[in-house]
């Protein structure tokens, strides 16, 4: 070698090279994110995925979503320097760097999850999570046979997660998500009112191009009527530059409204 040491040796794999020098730069740019990126020392809470609310212990009621978004924002979050919590429901989505997780699988779980992190402190809570609405009223203990053309269930309404946080005395800035198929803005418009929420993007999930499975996105951005901002629209693209849309437009209320911002 160039030093001058003389002996046997082995260059390591390149996998473990390429692995190592990405580390390095990770470990580079993470330092510079906490001290100057957009959510710089930010404790973000995100939900992400579908929930599942069981009928027997083989059978659940579901929905479509894959958490991409979500963990998409997880990503972005923890890139913009904020220590970001994902509560994420049952998907296949390998945890993004840096990110801590806590997986979930009912609506009632989420929420108390959730909880937890507000107790522990959270200034951002983004609720990307496609939770189902209602539950079984009572979970069979055993596999239901199949009896009959017919099987009735009753359901009860589940907890709503977000605008629970919303109306705690300690709330964070609130973000909500509505996935629609029809009235895209005046539904999305009415939940940030009803839901008291500090933002709300929506999107059409009934488009094939930019629906749940989807890798790309396009959304519309409503932000609460006291930070005087313009709705912005999210031209189509990946799930990952919608994410940094997303934290810009975060970014942006927060500094727009200095009362909220010195609450954190």
């Amino acid at each position: 070698q160039a030093c001058g040491d003389v002996g046997l040796g082995r260059m390591p794999e390149p996998e473990e090279l390429a692995q190592q020098v990405t580390e390095y730069f990770h470990k580079a740019q993470r330092t510079i994110a906490e001290k100057f990126g957009m959510l710089a020392g930010k404790q973000v809470t995100i939900t992400a995925g579908p929930t599942r609310e069981a009928i027997d212990p083989v059978r659940y009621i579901s929905n479509h979503s894959t958490g991409k978004m979500g963990f998409a924002l997880a990503a972005a979050c923890y890139a913009a320097g904020a220590n970001v919590t994902l509560i994420a429901g049952p998907v296949s989505l390998d945890t993004p760097n840096g990110v801590k997780r806590k997986n979930v699988s009912s609506a009632v779980q989420m929420l108390n999850e959730s909880m937890q992190m507000l107790e522990q402190g959270c200034d951002i809570f983004i609720a990307t999570a496609a939770v189902a609405d209602y539950r079984v009223a009572q979970v069979a203990e055993h596999k239901i046979k199949k009896a009959g053309d017919e099987l009735n269930v009753a359901l009860v309404k589940n907890p709503d997660i977000v605008a629970t946080i919303a109306q705690q005395e300690k709330r964070p800035f609130m973000v909500g998500f509505a996935a629609e198929t029809r009235n895209i803005e005046e539904y999305a418009a009415g939940k940030l009112v009803a839901k008291k929420l500090d933002m709300i993007a929506c999107n059409d999930v009934s488009r094939a191009d930019i629906g749940f499975a989807s890798d790309e996105n396009a959304m519309t951005v409503f932000f609460a009527e006291h930070y005087h901002l313009d709705k912005r629209d999210l031209d189509k693209a990946s799930k990952q530059e919608i994410a940094q849309q997303l934290v810009e437009a975060i970014h942006t209320a927060l500094h727009h409204n200095p009362a909220v911002e010195e609450d954190f």
